[in-house]
């Protein structure tokens, strides 16, 4: 046995800070020594998961090795592997077999909430148990992390509220299964039918778009011929309703120069004959100003479908871009969300692939993971 038993957790205390654990290089530094149990205090997590117990080692007179972990009797070589790692100071090991709470430990819920005992319902003991925690942690929150301690229970409580997060993920799971997989066999069921007929409907009016396509082709040309008619028939009307209106003010300009002289016979007939062609004109305007209503009905638009009531097939008009210019489309794009987000994850590739791009740098960044 060395003269000072406990040089060795001296050393791994420094390099510790007072409780924080070992790095696998800190190790390295302290030698072959860490292979075996040293005398010293430590700190011991007895299974997975389980809360941390101070340890104590030490060797008498004779070099027999003595161990406490939790202040009772434990095997130093089946503490050693963890408690290795995990020097602490003798005061914290006194502090906290007498009821004080680890320095990085977040605070305790269960004394401050009065959790009531475990039911056995998971969904209900971890509800029970987040509320606790986040009603803490929200406190916690409000206020700026000023001490490593704090730093080191961000840490702590972070993985425990990701325990709570893991096991309701477990249990989410399990219970979610059988509702996944009757929903997969459901799927698998109709799987075949759903997409063969969808398909076979997509083929099918892919395969008739050609002749709708040149159907309303046809029925452009037809309307386009039909408005040009019904113009040119509608600038006859409209000559015809004018010459109607040229004759019936001859009519009245003639019938007061008849009246105006001799020969009351002679003026009748002159009348009925000039009377006869106003009528006639006024007819001949009526007729084709139907004809070109008649005509401006034809060229109104007709629908082009296949099918029936019910089964219709027919074009659905719908509008897409086409860039003439990319270099402006560009340019007007580039302060929409989505364009920003584009290149900004673009460029992230880029740097991640070691690519170099004008107007992008490469900055360091850390996250707390």
């Amino acid at each position: 046995m060395t003269a000072d038993q406990y040089a060795w957790w001296r050393q791994a205390l420094k390099l510790a800070g007072g409780y924080r654990e070992l790095t696998h290089d800190q190790l390295l530094l302290l030698g072959p020594s860490a292979d075996s149990p040293e005398s010293g205090f430590f700190r011991n997590r007895p299974f997975k998961d389980a809360p941390l117990v101070p340890v104590a080692i030490w060797r008498d007179g004779s070099g027999t090795i003595f161990c406490l972990q939790n202040d009772k009797e434990a095997e130093a070589d089946k503490v050693w592997n963890y408690a290795c790692r995990n020097p602490i100071t003798e005061a914290l090991y006194h502090s906290v077999l007498a009821g004080e709470a680890w320095p990085d430990e977040p605070p305790s819920v269960s004394k401050d909430h009065n959790l009531p005992a475990k039911t056995g319902d998971l969904h209900k003991d971890l509800t029970v148990e987040l509320a606790a925690e986040k009603e803490t942690a929200e406190a916690f929150l409000k206020k700026p992390i000023t001490t490593q301690e704090q730093a080191d229970q961000t840490g702590i409580w972070s993985k425990k509220l990701a325990v709570i997060a893991n096991k309701a993920t477990e249990q989410f799971n399990v219970e979610k299964r059988p509702w996944i997989d009757g929903g997969n066999a459901v799927d698998d069921k109709w799987r075949d039918l759903r997409t063969e007929s969808a398909g076979l409907v997509k083929k099918l009016k892919k395969h008739g778009e050609a002749w709708l396509q040149e159907q309303d082709r046809l029925e452009q040309e037809r309307q386009r011929l039909a408005r040009a008619e019904a113009d040119r028939i509608r600038r006859e009307a409209e000559a015809a309703q004018q010459r109607a209106a040229d004759a019936a003010r001859a009519a009245e300009e003639e019938k007061a120069r008849l009246h105006a002289g001799p020969g009351i016979a002679s003026m009748f007939a002159q009348e009925s004959l000039q009377e006869a062609e106003r009528l006639e004109t006024e007819n001949a305007a009526k007729r084709l100003a139907q004809q070109a209503n008649d005509a401006e009905r034809e060229a109104q638009a007709r629908p082009v479908f296949a099918g029936r009531t019910g089964a219709k097939m027919s074009l659905r008009t719908t509008y897409v871009a086409r860039i003439v210019d990319y270099e402006k489309a560009l340019l007007a794009l580039k302060d929409h969300p989505e364009m920003k987000a584009l290149v900004s994850q673009l460029a992230n590739r880029a740097v991640k692939a070691e690519l170099e791009l004008d107007g992008v740098e490469k900055v360091e960044q850390k996250n707390a993971a």
